[in-house]
């Protein structure tokens, strides 16, 4: 007999957990990915996790946990590199270039980087809760953060000064 109550937590979470998807792989596509090898996990574990009463906890952890570890899988394969456009002038799409100038800097990051911004900034984690989830000390979470915001505003410095970064 099928058990409906994973089906339901599916439903119920899985706008929120393409939010968390999309805010660490930076793209709807590999984003996906992402959710599915997920949730085939949380399904492995339904009984559990249900058991133990914190599904989105287990689902949240386990995706942070594949997307950290998804390097080792793609290893080998040749990097993706990004079309430039030139853009001539300012125009009425300007939230939508910084929103795509914010999403490639994060791209850019480090994966520690980029998950304690996420975990952070998204799930508003505080810095003991992120090193638990990362295995990590406080410090270093707080180091990763500092680095990680540093080399967001050099590059979007350097984006939005028209490639000519400055001090």
């Amino acid at each position: 007999m099928p058990d409906h109550s994973f089906d339901e937590f599916v439903r119920a979470t899985l706008p929120a957990l393409r939010r968390y998807a999309y805010a660490l792989t930076g793209s709807a596509g590999p984003g996906d990915d992402l959710i599915q090898d997920t949730l085939v996990k949380v399904a492995g574990a339904w009984r559990r996790v249900r058991r133990d009463g914190n599904p989105v906890a287990y689902a949240k952890t386990a995706m942070l946990n594949t997307y950290l570890s998804a390097w080792r899988a793609r290893r080998g394969r040749p990097e993706l590199v990004p079309l430039d456009v030139d853009r001539a002038g300012p125009d009425s799409y300007g939230t939508v270039d910084l929103r795509d100038q914010l999403r490639r800097a994060m791209a850019s990051l480090p994966r520690d980087q980029r998950a304690v911004l996420v975990l952070g900034f998204l799930d508003d984690l505080s810095d003991d809760q992120m090193a638990a989830m990362l295995r990590r000390r406080p410090a270093t979470v707080r180091s990763l953060r500092a680095r990680g915001l540093a080399a967001l505003r050099r590059q979007l410095t350097t984006e939005t000064m028209g490639g000519v970064a400055h001090a």
